[in-house]
């Protein structure tokens, strides 16, 4: 079964995971054993194809030393870039 991408922030996410990765100099694994988690779901998410619980936010976030609210506020910040009426309200 092939599942699609369902919310507004799963691809923001899976984007920013993948940046903050990058820029932190860590491979999917390295950020897998880090943060406990296995590498093909880092890669799954980072693919918008998987979503993850806040506890695995949590532990990505903090393998990558930052707060799970600075990769939220990332995210969010990364959302608004795609698409900027989303997140305004009335």
């Amino acid at each position: 079964m092939v599942v699609k991408s369902s919310g507004d922030y799963d691809l923001p996410f899976g984007a920013t995971l993948r940046r903050l990765r990058v820029g932190a100099g860590l491979s999917q694994e390295d950020l897998a054993l880090e943060a406990g988690i296995q590498r093909n779901f880092v890669s799954l998410i980072e693919l918008g194809r998987n979503q993850p619980t806040i506890t695995t936010v949590c532990k990505l976030a903090r393998a990558l030393g930052l707060k799970a609210s600075e990769l939220i506020a990332e995210t969010e910040r990364a959302a608004n870039r795609r698409s900027p009426a989303r997140g305004t309200r009335p």
